[in-house]
Order: structure tokens, then C-alpha cells, then sequence
């Protein structure tokens, strides 16, 4: 794949040279990264290695494991078929999966699993979109009770590969909601939930939908649940953070869980996290977005369902609250996070952002104040967050000010 590159009068020569140095300092085995001004593409760059063990160079266009940013991708198909008057959303889940309507909630400041309450309003396609549903993930707070429950019932993104989105559902009916919809917001299986009622709705496996409607259209061709044979060639190397907590810290170990080898299609379609894609194939899709839900003519989705993901969807007093990661000023739409507010060292272009990543370090965001998004792609676990995700960010941002 060649990219289009547009010439521009930003620099990004100090973004290369520290992209190069988080290569060179053994911090990541490689990083591919895309800068868009409007629809334009006006830089792209890849550093390191598709293996740093044999020391292969990133090819072209490489294929990475995407994880969550394949939650934006389930996000605008629900978003599809609310468009065509096929579900709303404040219509309760049990509508369209019925083993919810008895689901129960955890009293607040709950000592067991017994300690619920009935729910004071359904769960709604708004709160499983916003992440404000009430459900959990089983490992971002492993001491909490319903984190704890998820566990002894096997329930997290590594053990759900054997199941089905349909199953998984089933497992999340049978145990409480962390806490009343919409009441909080709380990072979780919501948007697998989600590509669980496209299927119902749609009567297609949740593959064949986003092969319909999202990946034929913007000629995705990269992009799925797995990687056959004959891209395997572009498939980057997978490598564990040799310390959890230290970001900086230099080093590689493979990673070998079967999750992470998507060599052959699964039986459970993960819409929170499932997807392997391209650099240009997810460029695709976010030059879609910006492009107000048009491409080559096409309009996959409307402008104002766009203005909706991207617009606050959380209760007042509501806001997003990671447990790992700090994450100020910022609420979450349908399927995107959104900035409310500046930094201290940031300038106001960045309010009204709008972005998510995955687990494995794929973040892309978009700025319409700005007029600039960017793809940063490497793979390390975990890389959500990561500080060389925000030096790029950074980077970006500043190579566009120096026009201002």
C-alpha cells in the first residue's frame, strides 16, 4: 500500500527523531505513525521492526492487532442501524436480549455478591455505547466484588476466545451490574454486548456485518478477526512490557497466549476488541469520520449521528474514571471519549477531541477545533496510554501551531 502524502508546511522532523528514539531505547519493537490535516494525509512515518528479534524492518503497510480501538469500529455499525430505525437509543437491552430484563444491581458500598438491588431504569443502548451500563471487564479492578465475580465465573477478554458473542452475553445476564445504569461510567464488555445486538438485529454474524457495511465500502481489506496465511508476512510481533509499571522501561518478551495469534477465525467475534487492521485500512475509516460519514462519494453514516458519538452522553457529575490510567477532562460520547478542557500545558485546540485505543498501543484521535487527527500504531502490552502515544500527540499538535 502507498500513501498519498500531501505536501504541507508542518514539520515533523522532532516527531520522527522521538518516535526513533522509543525504538532505539528498546522501549518499543516499532511504531508506524499517520498525520491528517482535514482528509489530507500529510505524514507518515514507521520505525523499528516487525520482529525485533530478527530484526526485520516494518514493511510498508503492517497489520496490527487493534484491540479496543475496534470499539469505535462496533460503535458507528449499532450507530448504522439506529440510523435506519432499527433499534433507539434508550430502548432497554432485554428488548433485544432478553435474559437482562431480571438483572440486578450491587447496593452501593455492597460487602458481597447477595448485596443487590432492583435496577432503577433499564439498561439502555445509550448506556452500553457510553460504558455507563454497569457492567465490568473482570480485570481492571480485580478487588472490586463484581470484578471478583467475573473472574471465578472465567469471564475476561482472554477466556471469552473459545466462546461466542451470544454466550458471552448469556454469563454477563446471570450476575449483578456493578452499580445502577448510568449512575457511573466504567470501562467493560458494553460494546461486545453491542456487536451482540447487531446480530440480533441485523440476522448476520457480526463479521459478515462489517464486512457489509463498513469494510467493502472504505476497502478495508486488511481489516478482520484474523490474519490469514498469506499477509502473515505483515503481521507485527506481539511483545509484553517487561514491567507493568513502568512504561519506560526497555525490553521485549513474545507474547504467546493464543489470544494474541489470530491465525485462524475465531468463534467469538469481539466487538470490544477482536479486530486486526492496517495502518492506510483504519486511516480509511477515520478519514471517513472526518469526512462527516462520507467516502468516495458513499455516506455510510449521517453527520448528525457523527455530532451525537461525538457529543457527551454521561449524566451530570459523570465523568470517565480509568483505573489505570489518568484520563482529566474528559467525558465519553457513543463510543468515543471526548475532551472537556485543556491541560495546563496543552493549548484549547484539543477540547472537543475525540479518540479511543486499544490495549496493545493503536490509538487514534481527531481534532475538529484543530482540523488534525492522528493514528499511532506499535504493538506492546500494554500500550494504551502510553507515553509515547502522547509525545506523538504532542508533536502533532505543535507542528500545527507553528502555522497558527
Amino acid at each position: 500500500m502507498s500513501f498519498e502524502v500531501v505536501n504541507t508546511r508542518m514539520t515533523f522532523r522532532e516527531l520522527d527523531e522521538r518516535m526513533q528514539w522509543y525504538v532505539d531505547q528498546e522501549i518499543l519493537g516499532c511504531v508506524a505513525t499517520l498525520v491528517l490535516d482535514g482528509t489530507d494525509i500529510v505524514h507518515v512515518k514507521r520505525h523499528g521492526f516487525m520482529s525485533v528479534h530478527d530484526r526485520r524492518p516494518l514493511v510498508d503497510d503492517p497489520i496490527f492487532r487493534m484491540y479496543s480501538n475496534t470499539k469505535l469500529v462496533t460503535s458507528v455499525a449499532l450507530m448504522m442501524l439506529f440510523e435506519d430505525g432499527r433499534c433507539g437509543l434508550d430502548d432497554p437491552l432485554s428488548e433485544y436480549l432478553p435474559n437482562f430484563a431480571n438483572v440486578s444491581a450491587l447496593r452501593p458500598n455492597a460487602a458481597t455478591l447477595a448485596d443487590v438491588e432492583p435496577l432503577s431504569q433499564p439498561i439502555t443502548l445509550r448506556h452500553l455505547l457510553s460504558h455507563s451500563a454497569g457492567l465490568s471487564y473482570g480485570f481492571l479492578e480485580p478487588r472490586s466484588i463484581v470484578d471478583k465475580a467475573y473472574q471465578a465465573a472465567n469471564i475476561n477478554p482472554v477466556s471469552q476466545i473459545n466462546q461466542t458473542l451470544e454466550s458471552l452475553a448469556n454469563q454477563l445476564a446471570d450476575l449483578p451490574l456493578a452499580f445502577q445504569p448510568g449512575s457511573h461510567w466504567r470501562y467493560s464488555f458494553a460494546t461486545d454486548v453491542c456487536a451482540r445486538i447487531i446480530e440480533v438485529i441485523s440476522g448476520q454474524a457480526f463479521d459478515a456485518f462489517l464486512d457489509d457495511k463498513i469494510f467493502s465500502p472504505l476497502e478495508m481489506n486488511d481489516t478482520g478477526f484474523w490474519v490469514p496465511a498469506s499477509k502473515r508476512d505483515r503481521f507485527v510481533s506481539m511483545y509484553n512490557a517487561p514491567d507493568l509499571f513502568d512504561p519506560m522501561k526497555g525490553g521485549f518478551k513474545l507474547a504467546d497466549r493464543d489470544i494474541d495469534a489470530r491465525t485462524s477465525k475465531p468463534s467469538y467475534l469481539s466487538g470490544g476488541g477482536g479486530l486486526v487492521s492496517s495502518l492506510s485500512d483504519y486511516c480509511r475509516f477515520i478519514q471517513m469520520i472526518i469526512a462527516d460519514g462520507t467516502w468516495r462519494g458513499h455516506q455510510l453514516i449521517k453527520p448528525k449521528t457523527l455530532e451525537l458519538m461525538r457529543s457527551n452522553q454521561l449524566a451530570d457529575g459523570v465523568a470517565v474514571n480509568f483505573p489505570m490510567f489518568d484520563m482529566p477532562n474528559t467525558v465519553f460520547g457513543l463510543g468515543f471519549a471526548v475532551r472537556t478542557a485543556a491541560d495546563t500545558a496543552e493549548a484549547d485546540a484539543v477540547i472537543g477531541e475525540y479518540h479511543w485505543g486499544g490495549m496493545a498501543g493503536t490509538h487514534s484521535w481527531i481534532s475538529p477545533t484543530a482540523g488534525i487527527a492522528g493514528l499511532c500504531f506499535t504493538q506492546r502490552m500494554p500500550g494504551f496510554w502510553h507515553p509515547s502515544s502522547h509525545d506523538f500527540r504532542c508533536y502533532v499538535y505543535a507542528a500545527k501551531e507553528l502555522l497558527a
